[in-house]
């Protein structure tokens, strides 16, 4: 090949890929400068790595405090949305209650009117201890338990003493001989102390 083909050559390689491509081409791909995987040579690592220390732990601190406060406002709902079901129930609760003992107020009406007009005090007396007897079956079914005093010993987690007497022998010492005001219990748990009378 002569020199004039050469230079042909050289000018269609020119005309088709242009000067610069063709210089390109024409270098050692290591002396071309460019990484073609990272063009541009943009520094890839995580922007992490290229934080200071003291920049990681401010942001570490800015993501617990944004931790903190959504938990703070997650457990203030949870303590609203709970008292206010607390307080739906209770409400509940009381009216079901209500609605069980309306029987009785209309027993206790029909008796007052029966007591204003009635001869016979038995009738009276019987009707009485019926309407008292269903009041207490009521308050059974919701778990109202009377407390039993008379003849056990003083204890002052469930007793309120009133006052002590002589005791009638020695095994009563320190004995409920009588009851003022019987106690209660509502699902196994004191509501209401027993007045007692202690003997001495």
């Amino acid at each position: 090949m002569n020199l004039s083909d050469m230079l042909n050559k050289k000018k269609k390689m020119e005309d088709t890929h242009g000067p610069e491509e063709q210089e390109l081409n024409e270098l050692p791909e290591d002396s071309i400068g460019i990484d073609i995987e990272n063009p541009g040579g943009a520094n890839l690592e995580p922007i992490e790595d290229t934080l200071s220390d003291e920049d990681k732990l401010k942001v570490e601190v800015a993501e617990w405090q944004n931790k903190h406060l959504r938990l703070y406002a997650e457990f203030d709902n949870f303590k609203r949305r709970t008292s206010k079901e607390r307080l739906e129930l209770l409400q509940i609760a009381g009216k079901e209650v209500i609605i069980d003992l309306l029987p009785i107020l209309d027993d206790f009406e029909r008796a007052q009117k029966s007591i204003e007009s009635a001869t016979d005090i038995n009738a009276v007396k019987e009707g009485v201890k019926l309407v008292h007897l269903k009041l207490k079956n009521i308050l059974v079914q919701k778990g109202l338990k009377e407390m039993e005093t008379i003849g056990t010993e003083f204890n002052p987690d469930v007793h309120e003493g009133i006052t002590n007497i002589p005791a009638p022998s020695n095994d009563l010492k320190g004995k409920v001989l009588d009851e003022l005001e019987k106690g209660y219990y509502l699902n196994d748990k004191l509501i209401r102390f027993a007045k007692v009378i202690i003997g001495a």
